[in-house]
This record gives structure tokens, C-alpha cells and sequence, in this order.
């Protein structure tokens, strides 16, 4: 996969985002708890991040995970099966792919997410007012916040504040789910 392409929008956001909140690099990487270094790579398009650091840099700058990750939209696209940046987990057999960010004045991402049995992925609290929905397409899940997950199976959909730790964990092998974050 060309990673080219993904980087240099993460890359130009991260800059722009940080830029607009007037903070420095050493700043940023100190809130978001990353190497000052690891920031520096991704601001210059050759790092490559984990969804953790790109959702602690999310939420210290205050946006939507989408507006670090997707390049501007033409205005009909098709991402075809597999072609999305899929964006993997440092602790967990897991990853999500940016499917539709929200246009200007609307607040809500679409991601597809996929996962294996192992670790569960532990997701820190998103900024304030996210919601997440999730709808599996394939194997079994146990997702939500944390002490108060619940096992979803094809088909299944659950709602949960994502303003608060959560987890994902893929039961079965092959698991696939929809994920839509919604932001008040």
C-alpha cells in the first residue's frame, strides 16, 4: 500500500492543527504523552503512527480523529474494499479505516474496524460529548465502556458514550464491525 499519499494529509493536519492552537511541538507531544520525536517524524510525513498516538493527538488538539486522517473528498467517492489506510493498534490485533469524515458544521465520523481474538484494544476517552455506534458485519465482538461491555454478534448494534475508556475485543477470528463516532 502506498502510504505516500495518507502521510503527507496526516502530516499537513497535525501541523495545521497545531499551528491553529499556537502550541509548540515539545507542547503537543507533552500533552498527548508521545515522544517529541515521534511528533516530528509525523509533522514531516514519515512516521508511522498507531491509532493510539493519532487519537491522543485527536483529542489534546481538541478535533474529530477524521480531520487529522482524510485528505479532502471529491464529491462522489468510492473506497473500494481494502483500499482505505488502515490504521493498526501498538497493543492490540486490531485496526480501523477511516471510511467518511464529517463536512464542515456536522460532527460525525464513519470508520469500518477490524480485529482478531487476542488483546483487547483499550481506547483512552475521546474529547467531550462522543458517541459511538457500532454495527458488526462479521464474527463476534465484546465492546464498550469499560466495566460495562457487551458481546455483539453480525448484526448486532450498541450504542456507548466514547467520552470515557473503552474497549474493543474481537471474540472470533475475522471480525469486522461499522463504527461511527458522533461528536455533540
Amino acid at each position: 500500500m502506498d502510504r505516500t499519499g495518507p502521510l503527507s494529509v496526516i502530516a499537513a493536519s497535525l501541523r495545521r492543527e497545531r499551528e491553529r492552537h499556537g502550541i509548540s511541538l515539545t507542547e503537543l507531544a507533552r500533552r498527548a504523552g508521545i515522544a517529541k520525536s515521534t511528533l516530528s517524524q509525523l509533522e514531516a510525513g514519515t512516521g508511522n503512527p498507531s491509532v493510539e498516538t493519532l487519537w491522543a493527538l485527536a483529542v489534546v488538539l481538541d478535533v474529530p480523529f477524521s480531520r487529522l486522517v482524510d485528505p479532502p473528498a471529491a464529491p462522489v467517492q468510492v473506497l473500494r474494499a481494502g483500499e482505505g489506510m488502515a490504521i493498526p493498534s501498538e497493543h492490540a490485533p486490531f485496526s480501523g479505516t477511516l471510511l467518511a469524515a464529517c463536512p464542515p458544521g456536522a460532527r460525525r465520523d464513519l470508520h469500518v474496524i477490524a480485529g482478531e481474538p487476542g488483546p483487547q484494544r483499550a481506547a483512552d476517552s475521546h474529547i467531550p460529548g462522543t458517541t459511538e455506534h457500532m454495527i458488526v458485519t462479521s464474527g463476534r465482538w465484546r465492546a464498550g465502556p469499560v466495566g460495562g461491555e457487551v458481546e455483539l454478534g453480525v448484526g448486532d448494534y450498541a450504542r456507548f458514550p466514547g467520552d470515557r475508556p473503552h474497549t474493543y475485543e474481537a471474540l472470533t477470528p475475522g471480525c469486522s464491525a461499522v463504527l461511527v463516532m458522533e461528536y455533540v
